[in-house]
């Protein structure tokens, strides 16, 4: 049975790319936004754990963590945050929270820490062999990293396919260069600001062949994956 993540995070671009793939590894999901709303979800979803982003419109993640324990002493709760004071970690362990993560923070890591909560066996952080991807033209295998137009089939690398992946997961919204660097390698680093301008020059070489499908430069601030003349 699918277990059940009550996600809440106010960063919209950040939750669907959390959302979609945890929803792709068989998590169940809701996502909430608004601090306000999140008592009303957790007693109507009945989570069986709940990722909390800190910072938050009306009631921060401790505000929350404090009343859902109120309500429920066992739920797991994972909070994630860019904070990174010592006082910040120890209130949140104080509140009963079982594990911290810090922002910037990468889907395999979020799904290890979950996994150890519930003493899982490993999961791929990659979509299961049955959730294959229509991206225009062509099929996206992430699992096996194969993307196939017609008759031809290319072999992707696993960095070329978790970049293609997070590209199409954006879901319309303008990407930042070092939200990609940060998920893709774990820093912003020069040496991986270079490496994304080689990565994304490839990927648009293997789109070509579907002339719909666009990874639009935004000067000064990241990209924008489009298919067909119209965002995803």
């Amino acid at each position: 049975m699918a277990i059940k993540v009550l996600y809440v995070e106010d960063e919209i671009f950040l939750g669907k790319i959390v959302f979609a793939t945890l929803i792709s590894r068989g998590f169940h999901v809701q996502m909430e936004s608004d601090g306000n709303q999140v008592l009303n979800a957790f007693e109507k979803f009945v989570p069986d754990i709940c990722v909390l982003d800190i910072m938050l419109p009306n009631k921060n993640g401790f505000e929350l963590a404090s009343e859902i324990r109120k309500k429920n002493q066992k739920v797991p709760i994972i909070f994630l945050t860019a904070k990174t004071q010592t006082d910040d970690v120890v209130k949140g362990f104080k509140l009963g929270a079982n594990d911290y993560i810090r922002k910037p923070f990468s889907m395999e890591e979020l799904i290890v820490r979950i996994e150890s909560i519930f003493k899982l066996p490993a999961i791929d952080f990659f979509p299961r062999k049955d959730a294959i991807l229509n991206i225009g033209k062509f099929i996206f295998d992430p699992n096996n990293q194969l993307l196939t137009i017609s008759n031809e089939t290319l072999k992707l690398s696993f960095r070329e396919t978790e970049l293609l992946q997070y590209l199409f997961l954006s879901n319309h919204s303008i990407i930042q260069r070092k939200d990609l660097m940060n998920h893709i390698w774990g820093n912003d680093s020069f040496f991986n600001s270079r490496n994304l301008d080689v990565y994304i020059t490839k990927l648009r070489g293997y789109l070509k062949n579907d002339p719909s499908i666009q990874i639009i430069t935004i000067k000064g601030v990241g990209y924008r994956f489009v298919i067909g003349g119209k965002q995803l």
